[in-house]
Order: structure tokens, then sequence, then C-alpha cells
């Protein structure tokens, strides 16, 4: 067991916050830099700001309650977007954007509800993503449904910064807890309530009746819904229901419902809230304020985008000239300036090699002779040495020659050389406000370049030896406006060997919510092939129509012209040449409508660095609009320093590494680490055989929709939620490809390669289900790994007990199944168990609470799962199933006959 809680407790710490570059800080327990970013989508309303405002105004009193009077929200910028008109008291942001912000307000895609929610998909305790309010929201009077915006805020909040999940569960809203009562799913169990069902309701006024029991179940019918009273006393909890006027504090220790059936239990092994949030970062050096109230309301800054400018800072040192790093240098440059860069936008360009040189001041993009006249400055010879500062110093002093501010610009940083006094220009970088992107090309790249995107906010990224990665860094380099119809969207980037005389053929699917802006184009090493794409309609394209640069960098190019044709387009490529040479085939789109957003890719890994052995966690997200795709192939491969490759098969099936199921987050455990240094992750997503649909459910980790009140006696009703059917018809989306980088990250520590000894566990089980059939137990789980959510586990451990099970110690004190005939199946599959329990006197009511650790082939033991629940029950007949009493403490099912249930706790 000791194995097992210290590989426990060093995941616990090594699992460190995702790659979201937030710019909050807690400082002498006030909050700055957060960020709160308006979509460029939405009409421009000065109330919405003014809401905003108030909003976080009185969320900062709250949490300073909250929290025993530990932090509060003290400075807060609002981003508006370059869509809305200029006014004097709005500045120019820095390293503030719409795709790095805390919160945004944004309609939602199809039109199902206003919740307001956050994107989190990590492990208890690890930072989320985004807060998603919707202007509806915003604007619209909710405080009865969701309770005051303030409140809102705060719940969000606890999510975002210290991970914590909700205390209520829409698909399970009620459970059978150990003194046999049937319980709604809360926290605290002191909140109180009926428990009915709306019949019909006529000309707005409701017809209700109190809840049956199931008779097939025992718990209450599905439409059952809990309806708190207006008037508690509890205070407790802010993850359950905000709305209410007494709930001002979150679960603690002592009144945290370990029972309940929620999320916050099943991802933080039955922690409280509080417990969480205390362990977090923020709380572990900040102490109680001495004051009763927050010392000042917050301070708002009004931020305005500006139009984007960026500036290329290229390294043309002598050892560029290696390995063809200047060609693939400019034939990536070349594709960003045509195929990415948005329209409109400024950009200049600077090389540097022990100097650096001004080529382009900023310089507007309008059509192609702008294009022409950059790339035409783009180096071809590469000498002497490396002054990345130098590089920096010329990029600001080009974007401030063209009247232009070095705040909220960017910078893209491509560099293969080392350069010891790349830190005497830090100081200068921070005063600039911009944002820089680093490109570290081959394996002697400076290794603070990192540190110029840490500090910045910008990406950061490592290419080898393959001009695909430098490709697919450059086209993660798009607006960070919140505009998704104006990014450069990849298809396809694929390398590919080539023997002499020998042709390849491929296919790249175009689908519906693309085809604006699309290119194809092919580099080659040696001679130009013979290329021919054909498409879904069978028009052809030759060699002759591919236009090949002026700059005989080995890059021909084809606009398609108008809009793209939907489905699949096929390629043939006929290596002329007698020797070997490498071929590459890019295809980068855009979005097809204004109105109708694409499919969208984005990866990253949970950490920028990691010290072996330490495992890190593999994200990517793909979706259209805020709805996750689902149904879909998605491989991400990672690359060392070497050459070295790791393909991974992500999944989204809410075990292992994946948090929630069909939240559109696909996920995975990386531990095959291969040496120390950078690695690179690039992710292809696709969809195909029309497996893919669209997930229209509401998103979790939600303010709870109150349905309505009892006040004094009275049932209020809130407006019904509007609901969109899960009409899979509709949902279906036809066959798409995406290909996204994930940029870079840092491995220290490692062995050499070859053959280490395990250090990982498998993974815990987090999906365990069980219930009865007859007099056996059926239990059901997705299988963990030898290595975490790989491989095979060796065996499992599955424990039985009569009373509910709080801790590890009581975990292994318990009855041990025989499992003696369970062979663990390969990760990701469906586990199935059945067993009788013996030892134990079964009658109609008896309760077992079940969990299962998995063990791997080194002995190291997995995490015990969440428990599970299963009853013995002889259903009553239908007509002697009575209707329940409304106290939740007063219904007893010691009269009425007991279930067969699972309860996942």
């Amino acid at each position: 067991m000791v194995l097992c809680l210290n590989v426990i407790l060093f995941l616990t710490l090594h699992l460190l916050p995702g790659m979201k570059s937030s710019m909050v800080n807690l400082i002498n327990n006030g909050y700055d830099g957060i960020v709160i970013a308006i979509n460029p989508s939405v009409p421009e309303d000065e109330k919405l700001i003014e809401n905003i405002k108030e909003m976080v105004t009185e969320a900062s009193t709250y949490l300073f309650h909250a929290t025993k009077r530990r932090v509060y929200f003290r400075n807060v910028s609002i981003l508006i977007p370059m869509t809305w008109k200029s006014k004097s008291e709005y500045f120019i942001p820095k390293q503030e954007s719409y795709d790095q912000a805390d919160v945004i307000v944004a309609n939602p895609y199809l039109k199902y509800g206003d919740d307001p929610y956050t994107l989190q998909y990590g492990r208890c305790g690890e930072k989320g993503k985004y807060i998603h309010f919707t202007p509806n929201f915003l604007l619209t009077n909710n405080f009865h449904i969701y309770g005051s915006r303030g409140r809102v805020f705060v719940h969000e909040w606890a999510h975002l910064r210290w991970g914590i999940f909700d205390e209520y569960n829409v698909d399970q809203p009620f459970y059978i807890s150990r003194k046999n009562t049937i319980e709604a799913t809360r926290c605290s169990t002191h909140i109180t309530g009926i428990n009915v069902v709306f019949k019909k309701c006529p000309g707005g006024s409701c017809i209700t009746s109190l809840c049956r029991r199931d008779s097939q179940t025992g718990l209450y019918e599905a439409k059952c819904t809990f309806l708190p009273k207006k008037s508690q006393t509890a205070k407790e909890s802010i993850m359950f229901m905000p709305s209410l006027h007494s709930v001002t504090e979150f679960c603690t220790e002592k009144t945290h419902n370990t029972e309940a059936p929620n999320l916050q239990n099943k991802m933080c092994n039955g922690k409280s809230t509080w417990d969480v949030i205390m362990n977090s970062v923020d709380f572990q050096n900040t102490s109680p304020m001495t004051e009763m109230n927050p010392p000042t309301h917050p301070t708002f800054s009004l931020l305005k985008s500006k139009q984007r400018v960026v500036c290329l800072v290229l390294d043309k040192s002598g050892s560029m000239s290696a390995e063809d790093r200047l060609f693939q240098m400019n034939q990536a440059a070349e594709l960003y300036l045509i195929q990415v860069i948005e329209k409109g936008s400024l950009v200049g360009m600077v090389t540097f090699d022990s100097v650096a040189e001004i080529q382009n001041h900023l310089t507007r993009i309008t059509d192609d002779n702008v294009y022409q006249k950059i790339t035409a400055k783009l180096p071809q010879v590469a000498n002497g040495g490396t002054s990345i500062c130098r590089g920096l110093k010329a990029g600001f002093q080009a974007i401030i020659h063209s009247d232009q501010s070095t705040s909220g610009s960017e910078i893209i940083l491509l560099t293969d050389g080392e350069d010891n006094e790349i830190n005497s220009c830090f100081e200068d970088v921070k005063r600039s406000g911009a944002i820089i992107h680093t490109i570290a090309l081959g394996p002697s790249a400076a290794k603070e370049l990192e540190t110029l995107s840490n500090m910045t906010g910008g990406y950061r990224f490592f290419a080898n030896k393959d001009i695909t990665g430098l490709t697919n860094a450059f086209s993660r380099i798009s607006s960070r406006s919140g505009s998704i119809t104006q990014q450069a969207i990849q298809l396809e980037s694929k390398a590919l060997k080539i023997t002499g005389r020998k042709r390849v053929n491929g296919t790249v699917p175009v689908d519906s919510t693309v085809g604006n802006d699309t290119f194809f184009v092919v580099t080659w090493t040696i001679q130009k092939p013979e290329i021919v794409l054909q498409d879904p309609k069978g028009k052809k394209y030759k060699t002759s129509d591919f236009k090949e640069d002026k700059l005989n960098i080995r890059s021909a190019r084809l606009q398609i012209p108008g809009i793209a044709e939907t489905g699949t387009w096929t390629y043939s490529l006929l290596n002329n040449h007698a020797s070997s040479q490498m071929l590459t085939v890019t295809v980068t789109t855009r979005a097809r409508s204004p109105t109708i957003p694409p499919v969208i890719a984005t990866a990253h890994m949970s950490q920028h660095t990691a010290h072996y052995p330490s495992p890190m966690i593999v994200y990517a997200q793909v979706s259209q609009g805020f709805l996750p795709v689902l149904g879909i192939s998605v491989i991400a491969i990672i690359e060392t320093k070497d050459g070295h490759q790791v393909t991974l098969e992500l999944w989204d099936n809410g075990a292992g590494a994946d948090t929630v199921k069909n939240d559109g987050i696909y996920s995975r455990y990386f531990t095959d680490y291969y040496g120390n240094g950078r690695y690179s992750l690039k992710v292809h997503a696709q969809a195909r055989n029309n497996t893919a649909r669209l997930n229209l459910r509401q998103p979790q980790n939600k303010v709870l929709y109150v349905p309505g009140y009892v006040e004094n006696g009275k049932i209020i009703l809130n407006p019904p939620r509007p609901e969109v059917k899960d009409d899979l018809a509709k949902a279906k989306i036809e066959d798409f490809s995406r290909l996204t980088s994930g940029g870079s990250f840092t491995v220290s520590g490692a062995p050499p390669p070859g053959n280490h000894p395990s250090v990982f566990p498998p993974s815990k089980i987090t999906d365990l289900e069980a219930k009865f059939k007859e007099d056996y137990i059926q239990l059901s789980w997705t299988a963990p790994g030898n290595v975490l959510d790989k491989g095979k586990a060796n065996s499992y451990i599955i424990r039985i007990s009569k009373s509910f099970m709080d801790r590890q110690e009581d975990f292994d004190n318990v009855t041990l199944v025989n499992t003696s005939n369970l062979i663990p199946k390969e990760a990701g599959s469906k586990e199935n168990f059945e067993f009788k329990p013996e030892h134990f006197r079964v009658e109609n009511g008896t309760k077992f609470y079940i969990s299962v650790q998995a063990i791997n082939e080194a002995n190291l033991i997995s995490e015990v799962s969440h428990i599970v629940q299963a009853i013995k029950f002889i259903p009553l007949p239908e007509d002697s199933v009575h209707d329940l009493g409304t106290k939740i403490s007063e219904i007893t099912l010691a009269i009425l006959g007991l279930p067969m249930i699972f309860s996942v706790f």
C-alpha cells in the first residue's frame, strides 16, 4: 500500500494546471489581472459593460465572506471588441486577448439556453479554461432562476480558479442514503424542500402531485423534481444552489455530504469543496484579513482590441544553412504571409544574425502585391552569429516606426541558435507589452526562448528537421480576437518520403463549414513533382496550375477559386527524380460563412514542463461553436528533439485521463519519455464514415437552473428552461479533417532512451457501475492500463461492504471479492464482472457498497475507485406503490421495499 500512496501523492503534486496563460495574480488577498472579453459578434451595448461591473463588484463582497475574509477581486480588465466604436476611456491592451481571457461573453451556438458555465476538464484542484456568460444572461433579470449575477460569478470562479465541481446531479437527482432515505442530490443535506411532479401547466399555472416511487427502481419516478423552500437556514453550499439567500458558504468537512452522487465527490474522492479550496495554491500562504468587508470595490480598466500587428523576427545566422533550415523557414514564412495572416493586418519583418535589420516596416495586408513585397525580402543567405535581443529590439522599432504601439502587438521569433545574452532584454520585453511567440528550430535553439513566451502570454513551438513542424507552428499563430471565421484552419499537413520515380496518392475532405480562401501547397527537397489534384466533382488541377514562388524556395501553391467544393479532394504526386526526396502537402482554408462557425480543433499539454518521473496529459478540444464534436478519431503525435515519435489515440470516454465523457475534450496520459529537452505536439482530428455528431446537451460545471421554489406553502415556478432535443439527424456532421499544433513542452530528469522500470500505476477507475440481477451483483467499468491508461493491468482488487466506505482505510479492511477468474482487458475496453455476495445474508433491502483498484505487473496499485451502491430489491406490484411524503427526512424505504439501484459516489 505504501507504493500506492506514494504514487498517488506524486501524481497529485505533479499534475499541474494546464497551458492556458491566465494573467490572474493573487497579491495581498486581492485578485489582479482578471480579463473579461466580449466576443466581436456581440452587438455594442453600454448596458453590458455596466452589468459586468455590477456583477464583479457584488461578487467581490460575496467571495470575500465566502472565503472567510481571505480573497476579493481588486483589478479587472474588460476587453472590448474592435467591432465596437472607439471611446476616449478605452485603452490599448497589452497581452490581454480574447482567446486567453478568464471570462468570455459570447452568444451560444444553437440557441439552447443561457446557463453560465465553466469549461473545466482537469483533475480535482486544477484550474479551468474559461467562464462563458451569454449577453442575454448579463442583460436579463434571471435572479429568480440562477440567483444574483454576483453569486453566479463566484460559483463559476470556484470552478475556474480552484478546480472544484458541482454538488448537484441533473442525471441522478435523487439517491438512497445509508439511512435508507430517498434524498435529493445536494450539499448540504440541511437544504429542505419538497419533491413534486408537474402534470399540466394550463394558462401559466401548473398542476402538481407528490412524487411516487418507481416500482422498478425504488427511487422517485423519472419526472420528479426537487423544489427548495425559499426560506432556508442552511449556509451551504455555493456549489449546489447559490440562488438561496441563506447560502453564503462552501461545504466544509463538517457539513459535506459524502454520499451524494455528484461530480465533486466523484472527482475529489469525497472531499468537501472547502477542503479542496484550502489546499489550492491561492490559500497556502493567504491568511484572513482583519477587515470585516473587502478593502475597496474592484477597479475596472476598459481595453479595446486593436487591429492585428505582427512582426516576423527571423534568424539568418550561419547555423541556419544546416539541414535546409533557411529554405524551410522561408517556405513556412511565405505560407504564413499568404495563407494564415488575416487581411487588414499590419505586418513587418526583421532578419538578424549578430546584427539585426528591418526588412519591412509595418505594411497592411490587402492583396497579393503586398505579400510579394514582404516575401521578396526573405533572407537568401545564412551567415554570422546570433543576437536574439537585437532582433527583438529591431522588431519593436519596426512597430513604433509605423506609429503603432508595441502594447498588444505580436512578434513571431524564429531561431535555431544559442544566445547567452538573451536574458539581457527580458526587462525591455516586459515593458514593451508585446506578445512574443517563439519557434525553436532544431535541437540547439536557445533554452531561454520559452521564457519570452511565458512572460508575454505567447505561444511556444519546437520544430525539428521536418518542414511540417514549421508550417504547423505558423498556422497555429492565427487571430486571437475571438473571430473564428477569420482564422486559418489546417486540413492537412503531411510529409512524404518518396522513392525515385514513384507516385503517392492521398485524400483531403473539405466539409461544409469551411471552403473560403482554400490553398493546396506542395514543397519538395530536390525537384518539383508532377501534381494532379481533383475536386469532388471531378475537376482536375495539374502541375501548371500550381504557382511556383519566385524565390526558388521549392514550393508551389494553388488557391482554389471562390469557395472550395464540399467533399473529398484527391491528390497524386509523382517524384520524377531518380533519387528519393521529401515532399509535403499542406492544405489551409477558412470558414465558409460568417454566420456558421467551422469545426475547430485545438490541443495542448497539461503543463509546459515535466520532470521525470511525472506524467503529463495530452488534451485536444474539437468543437463547432461551443458544441462538442463526438465520435471521431483524434490522434496525437509527440516528437522529441531527436526525431523520435510517439503516437497516442486520444479518448473522450470519461475514463483514465479523460474527466467527462462526451464533452468534446479528448485526452490521454503521456509517459513515454525519450530523453530530455524539447518535445513538440501535433494533433490530427478526423471524422470518418459519417460517425461524427454534435453533443447538444447542456455543458457541465454550471450554476443550477432552479425550476421553482416553495414559499409560504405555495409553489412558485420559474419559466421552463428552453430545451433542444438531441435529434441525432440534426446533430450529425459530415466527415472532416483538422490538424493543429499543440505547441512544445520541455522534459528534464528523464533516463536515456531504452527500458527503465515502471513508475506509474494503473489509472483510477472513474466510471464503475453496479446493479443486482437476481442473486448476483453485476459490475461494469472501463479498463485502466498497466501504465495509467496504456496497456493492460495485471489484476483487480474488488471489495464489498454493507457499510459506507469513507476512507482508504475503510476499503482496506472490508471483504475481498474473489477475482481469480477476472482477467483484465486492454485499456479503454469495457470490463464486466458478475459475482454472488457470499458470506453475507442477503434479503429484500440489503444494501452493498463496492469499490475497485487495479494492480500492474510492477505491483503498483491504482487509487481506489469511487464507491458504488447496489441494493437487492424485489419489486412490489404497481398498485401497492404509495405516494411518498413531502419531507425527505421522513421518506424511509423500510416500509416500501428496497430497490435494485446503483449510485455513483
